[in-house]
């Protein structure tokens, strides 16, 4: 839509000397000064960009003692400013926000006042100090009809399983208008609990599972030290939702699997913990206990629907053959949530219905016809059961909650609606796949109503990780079966880890996958890996040449 041209970007590194000029055209970030690393250790961010307004965070750190989770520390003013240009010669919107304590000393506006389709650069200033510049940008009027739109597309980063390299390659990049996270932005395990071939790579902080809110705030804390993660977050708005590592490991309206009850409290109260620590953390249109799913337009080109299939949803079954699997009222996403996914996908304003959809919505059945490591493998990589015949069964998915799944698909089907396009996250690995109304008689028909989109992990362990083989290797076969088993699959890597882009056009989507050579190391390069494409009107996704830079 507005790319950051190369002298703006120099331009800028020359005025900040801070994490978005240098990781827009040189890749790690530059010192920033000492007093401003200092006051504003945990970087800037935006988030959820409208026409006219769009979200600005930092978080400030007024005394030694008033370090995150402390409770310690006294109010303090934190003004704001946002420019048309990089040096703030020509500032447009400018205030303050009083923050304290009570909310971990972050800060979050929604700057309002602002023209459609335009970039901007913001700041904020406290105790005599001035922040890292970010660089933002509005989205297009709802009249607007851009030729284009470009985004990232990420999931699952454990911070203890690898270094944030993705995130430092999509902030040199100086063409995305936003970033999409479908989830698991960080992880409540202890160190040595979750990582990369059992090796702690980075080791959590603090030195447990989170729990209470302090536990919860020191660790959004940690992860947003990382100089990659903040080089991305100044770079461009962010738009985000939750899966469930936010909170604990397969979590559901009651409890989690992560959780244990009277050992670690109560789940209400965790829950609540860790809504309240990523309301104060996180860039976006949320209060604590409020609705996170919600709706963003890019102009008359496309919607995007981010979802929260978390807060509301049923228990998950116990297997592929638990009877909760046939009730028609069980939820994934919950009554009011469901209708609103359901609005959206009928928008007649908008030709492209994008949603942001933490768990796979398409079905996937395993073949028992792989070795019995490879089996285990899958299991563990997807924290499933397995069924009588040994074949593992992903029931905190779409795929457990069939007769919900059955009325979005058929909600497409029946209204004639064309263009959707499910960006998805969860799986530790990529997935190109088409959206049959009815899988059972798709292999005859191939009539599909839509397409997803599974994006890799960024650091979590996948197939190979967990199996302890070179990539590429034994995956290989699971991978083929897959295929096999699910015509409608198109693409299938169990292995990667890396980033997407995402690239809609009225004429198509595209999304492109780059791959990590090592996300164990911090100077790991990334190399594309595939690209598959949705032209428009069809409901079918194609292998396409890279066109993306």
């Amino acid at each position: 839509m507005n790319p950051l041209s190369r002298r703006t970007a120099l331009q800028l590194a020359a005025v900040t000397g801070t994490g978005l000029a240098a990781a827009s055209v040189a890749g790690p970030a530059a010192a920033a000064p000492s007093s401003s690393r200092r006051m504003f250790g945990h970087g800037v961010a935006s988030g959820d960009p409208l026409p006219t307004a769009v979200v600005l965070w930092t978080r400030v750190t007024p005394t030694a003692a008033s370090t995150p989770g402390s409770g310690v520390g006294p109010a303090v003013t934190v003004g704001w400013e946002v420019a048309t240009d990089p040096r703030f010669r020509r500032i447009v919107r400018r205030g303050s926000a009083r923050t304290g304590p009570a909310r971990d000393h972050t800060v979050k506006v929604d700057a309002g006042g602002l023209s459609p389709a335009t970039t901007y650069w913001y700041r904020f200033t406290a105790g005599g100090t001035t922040s890292p510049v970010g660089r933002t940008r509005t989205a297009p009027a709802p009249s607007a009809r851009p030729a284009r739109l470009r985004m990232a597309v990420v999931s699952c980063a454990n911070l203890q399983a690898g270094w944030f390299t993705a995130y430092r390659h999509l902030a040199a990049r100086q063409d995305l208008d936003v970033v999409v996270h479908l989830g698991d932005y960080l992880y409540e395990y202890a160190p040595g609990e979750y990582q990369a071939r059992d090796v702690v790579v980075r080791p959590h902080d603090p030195a447990h599972e989170m729990v209470t809110l302090a536990d919860y705030r020191r660790r959004h804390a940690q992860y947003k030290t990382d100089p990659d993660l903040q080089a991305l977050h100044a770079l461009a708005p962010w738009v985000i939702t939750w899966d469930d590592h936010e909170s604990a490991n397969d979590a559901w309206s009651g409890g989690a699997e992560n959780h244990t009850e009277g050992a670690e409290g109560t789940w209400a109260a965790r829950r609540a913990a860790s809504q309240q620590a990523y309301a104060e953390w996180m860039p976006v249109r949320y209060t604590a206990g409020g609705r996170l799913y919600r709706r963003l337009r890019f102009g008359r080109l496309a919607s995007l629907s981010m979802l929260d299939l978390r807060t509301y949803r049923d228990r998950q079954a116990s297997s592929m053959v638990d009877p909760a699997l046939d009730d028609p009222d069980r939820t994934l996403a919950g009554p009011e949530q469901l209708e609103f996914l359901l609005d959206g996908l009928a928008d007649p304003a908008v030709q492209w219905k994008l949603v942001g959809n933490p768990v796979m919505i398409a079905p996937v059945r395993f073949p028992s016809t792989l070795d019995g490591d490879a089996l285990r493998g899958i299991a563990t990589l997807l924290d499933a059961p397995v069924s009588p015949s040994g074949v593992p069964y992903n029931v905190d998915q779409w795929d457990g909650y069939p007769a919900e799944r059955a009325r979005v698909l058929g909600h497409l089907r029946d209204r004639g609606i064309t263009d959707a396009v499910f960006l998805t996250g969860d799986i530790h690995s990529g997935w190109a796949a088409e959206l049959p109304a009815d899988a059972s008689t798709y292999p005859a028909t191939g009539d599909s109503v839509g397409v997803e989109l599974v994006c890799s992990s960024v650091t979590s362990d996948n197939l190979d990780d967990i199996l302890g083989t070179p990539p590429r290797t034994t995956s290989l076969a699971a991978e083929t079966g897959i295929r096999a088993n699910n015509p409608h699959i198109k693409y299938v890597d169990l292995d990667s880890h890396g980033f997407s882009v995402l690239e809609v056009t009225p004429a198509g989507v595209q999304m492109d996958w780059f791959v990590l050579v090592d996300r164990t190391h911090p100077d790991s390069g990334a190399v594309w890996s595939t690209s598959f494409r949705v032209p428009a009107g069809s409901g079918r996704v194609e292998p396409a040449p890279r066109r993306l830079a």
